[in-house]
């Protein structure tokens, strides 16, 4: 209710001003009211004088006659609510996030500022990812989920907190075929980015492997994307020490494989990245955001309700219901 007031304005407010002479008029109408006290040193003349006359409109009759000509002021001054619809357009670069969710992504190797313990590989990502995306609201944005084979999980859109829901939702048993499906899933990522018409398409891949699985290699994939006109980012998440030290769930070890990830960056035009503990990586998003300058595209639209009409109309039923009252007023015939 308080925001509703706060919308409400007037288009012509300067007759507003006409309410200033509401307390002349109450204090020229208890003046006359005294003056007519005094025309008579007794009730008892009236009778002699055969019809009474009409009385002034005094008491409910003038105080109706008050509030219609207030309110008719007030709808000559059009009040108005006014609501202002903000429209977020998008800045002409679409990001596709691609995860890889292989079983090594379960790897507890990133230690947050502030944690005791590290956490895996994946939460690391989907912790940095959450300010990346809020930072970039005008950008559309989608999110491609891979291991042994691609699955989209949200379209380029600029709805984030959709987006942000989808990428704290992935697990890493999200796709039951397991590997390292690089080529594959910079392929789907670009066949969703192929249609928009946009000034920019991006891919942010994040992978802490080497790709073993697929039908298409990561290079293939990358000279397809180059001639679309895509840009990849290529981000190897992890640290030596967490893939020699463990052998996640019977996965075969394999090595970073850093000379692929900065040829498919070559490739594209974009950068390759080596993220080895969580300050890294932040550093790396926070890199992409530079190099990837987004423009706020933002219009606004005014829409004005006019209540005029309304207290017009109550100003219309207190001026009837004041002549009711001075009607009513009127003493009985003789």
């Amino acid at each position: 209710m308080i925001e509703f007031f706060r919308q409400l304005t007037f288009a012509q407010p300067l007759w507003l001003l006409g309410i200033l002479a509401v307390p002349a008029l109450w204090f020229l109408q208890k003046r006359e009211g005294a003056s007519s006290s005094l025309a008579f040193s007794s009730l008892a003349i009236l009778g002699s004088l055969g019809q009474k006359p009409r009385m002034r409109p005094g008491g409910v009759a003038f105080i109706l006659l008050t509030l219609t000509l207030v309110a008719g002021l007030v709808a000559l001054a059009r009040p108005q609510h006014r609501e202002t619809f903000i429209a977020r357009k998008a800045s002409g670069i679409d990001i596709l996030l691609t995860l890889d969710l292989s079983e090594s992504m379960n790897i507890p190797d990133f230690l947050p500022p502030g944690a005791r313990r590290p956490i895996p590989r994946i939460d690391a990502a989907k912790q940095v990812l959450k300010p990346f995306i809020s930072n970039r609201p005008n950008d559309r944005m989608g999110l491609v989920v891979f291991s042994g084979q691609p699955f989209p999980r949200c379209p380029l859109t600029l709805d984030h907190n959709w987006l942000q829901t989808a990428v704290q939702d992935v697990q890493i048993n999200d796709i039951a075929e397991q590997g390292t499906a690089i080529g594959s899933a910079i392929a789907a990522a670009a066949t969703r980015l192929d249609a928009r018409d946009s000034k920019s398409r991006i891919i942010v891949l994040i992978t802490d492997g080497a790709s073993n699985s697929g039908k298409l290699s990561p290079k293939q994939a990358a000279e397809l994307a180059a001639e679309l006109g895509i840009k990849i980012y290529t981000i190897a998440i992890g640290t030596e020490d967490g893939r020699v030290g463990r052998n996640i769930m019977a996965i075969p070890r394999q090595e970073f494989d850093v000379e692929t990830l900065q040829e498919i960056a070559r490739v594209t035009g974009g950068e390759f990245f080596r993220a080895r503990d969580f300050r890294s990586l932040e550093a790396t998003f926070d890199s992409i955001d530079q190099l990837e300058k987004s423009e706020a595209r933002i219009s606004s639209t005014v829409q004005a309700t006019d209540f005029y009409p309304w207290v017009l109309g109550f100003a219309t039923l207190c001026a009837f219901a004041s002549l009711l009252a001075q009607a009513l007023s009127l003493p009985p015939q003789p």
